[in-house]
């Protein structure tokens, strides 16, 4: 009786400390946040208003989020370690003067990590409203992590793979003269890649990242993953919120592999790789098309449109509603030859 009693004294003490609720309320997936100007209003489809930006980061400072530093992220998932449920990364792309001057400031007064990825040609010739090297090391002798976006931020899916190398390499030559480190995170330039590029990629980081959007999970591998874009037309803190409480897809058997496609409209479709209650709600839409036609044969979906691709980038993004008014959300973008 007292070896029982022990037991279940153990076993309470177990359920009520904090080490207990983070395991009863972690996960593998995590929401990036991606971000490029601040405070630029001439640039609207690229920067985020000040005020919605304080709103954001005051959204994020609630306990229930968990802000974290992108790589240990990527670290913790390879590991098998699991994150806590509302795990967060904010990631900024193209190092632009604002940052320096208007984000970064907001984000040490949060005490937010994020990542900035950097192509170093503008960075190099000193181009009007980049940042220079000096404040770079300043922001990473400040934590902040540095990840690369080539050299030239080209449209990777139209380079040859000697290019992409080329690219790549010079820009980590870069990287390694100035800040005496190689990055480990890669974001493609305008989020657009093919195979090639994909497994350049492989071959030299740790993951890299698009700009379509959804929930960021191990089945879709380390090298396309998603992230969600803020500006002034989607930078409401409401959609923050819809971004930061999203649950992934986990899927397998997505097709066309190639982001690049040869058939318009393409045939997409992937395989789900587990049960969903919700199936008979999932919906896709397409940018600039808007809502396509889904078919599901047990775990498999296929999602057609109607209309012919028109622009170079089209997003497709497939959501359902999941537990506690949660969205599962799988984006993908296609590009036009």
């Amino acid at each position: 009786m007292k070896t029982l009693n022990l037991l279940i004294t153990i076993l309470l003490s177990i359920l009520f400390t904090p080490f207990f609720y983070y395991f009863a309320t972690a996960q593998d997936s995590v929401s990036i946040i991606m971000y490029h100007r601040f405070g630029e209003s001439n640039y609207p489809s690229t920067s985020i208003q000040l005020d919605k930006f304080k709103e954001h980061l005051e959204e994020l400072k609630n306990p229930k989020y968990k802000v974290m530093q992108l790589s240990t992220i990527i670290e913790d998932i390879k590991a098998g370690r699991e994150l806590p449920k509302f795990a967060v990364a904010i990631t900024i792309d193209d190092a632009f003067i604002s940052v320096y001057k208007k984000g970064w400031p907001l984000l040490k007064e949060y005490n937010f990590p994020f990542t900035i990825f950097v192509a170093t040609d503008p960075i190099d010739q000193g181009l009007n409203g980049y940042m220079n090297w000096d404040q770079l090391r300043e922001l990473r002798s400040n934590g902040v992590e540095i990840g690369s976006q080539t050299k030239s931020h080209p449209h990777m899916h139209r380079l040859s793979e000697d290019e992409i190398r080329k690219e790549i390499n010079y820009s980590n030559n870069r990287f390694k003269q100035e800040l005496n480190e190689i990055p480990i995170l890669f974001a493609y330039p305008y989020g657009e890649y093919n195979l090639i590029a994909k497994k350049v990629a492989e071959e030299t980081f740790e993951a890299s990242f698009g700009q379509h959007s959804g929930s960021a999970h191990p089945s879709l591998g380390f090298h396309e993953l998603p992230r969600f874009a803020m500006n002034e037309a989607y930078g409401s803190l409401e959609r923050l919120v819809e971004a930061v409480n999203t649950l992934p897809f986990i899927v397998s058997e997505i097709y066309p592999e190639n982001p690049v496609i040869n058939e318009n409209p393409p045939s997409y479709g992937f395989t789900l790789k587990k049960e969903y209650s919700q199936i008979d709600q999932l919906q896709c839409f397409i940018s600039g098309i808007g809502e396509a036609n889904v078919t599901v044969i047990g775990r498999r979906v296929e999602v057609r449109s109607e209309k012919k691709f028109y622009r170079p980038r089209h997003r497709v993004n497939c959501t359902m509603p999941g537990e506690n008014r949660r969205w599962h959300w799988l984006g993908r973008q296609f590009l036009l030859n």
